[in-house]
């Protein structure tokens, strides 16, 4: 899949399902690759632009091949859940590779980051699931969450310039 680059796509999220297994989230931002990559893999980024509705209270990134991540939400209500994963590559500012476990399930995620020459950056999130299933229930989830945290990291790398 091939990003999108005209006016028309700015500031838009776009999910696409290439296949069974795949959901495809791309999004291009109005920043330098340097500044949208630290976003993604700097915890003391990465909390100040998460989903509408939550905060992020726990930030835990080791950044290479083998190291590991965690991230636990709270939301309005109190609630709180938690997310782990490891990086199975990491190529900075380009992209990095994670494996998740999702309910016992081994899912893999792709981010790309690619500069085009007026210094916007087009992010691409590649996720392959062990299930339809499993694709079609983080779709659903993605649309909001990942939807309102793209909305919220346009308005924090502005304050980042």
């Amino acid at each position: 899949m091939t990003p999108t680059n005209n006016a028309a796509t700015r500031n838009e999220t776009i999910f696409s399902t290439p296949s069974d297994l795949e959901l495809v989230i791309t999004r291009t931002f109005d920043a330098p690759r340097a500044l949208v990559w630290a976003t993604f893999t700097d915890p003391k980024h990465l909390p100040n632009w998460q989903p509408s509705g939550a905060t992020m209270t726990i930030c835990e990134i080791d950044l290479r091949p083998g190291g590991t991540w965690h991230y636990v939400y709270r939301t309005t209500n109190g609630k709180e859940f938690g997310v782990t994963g490891t990086y199975r590559d990491v190529d900075p500012p380009n992209r990095f590779v994670q494996m998740i476990d999702v309910n016992g399930e081994e899912n893999t995620s792709t981010t790309t980051f690619t500069e085009e020459d007026n210094g916007r950056t087009t992010v691409t999130v590649e996720n392959i699931y062990a299930s339809t299933a499993s694709r079609d229930e983080a779709l659903k989830y993605a649309k909001f969450g990942i939807g309102s945290s793209y909305t919220r990291l346009d308005v924090y790398l502005a304050s980042q310039r």
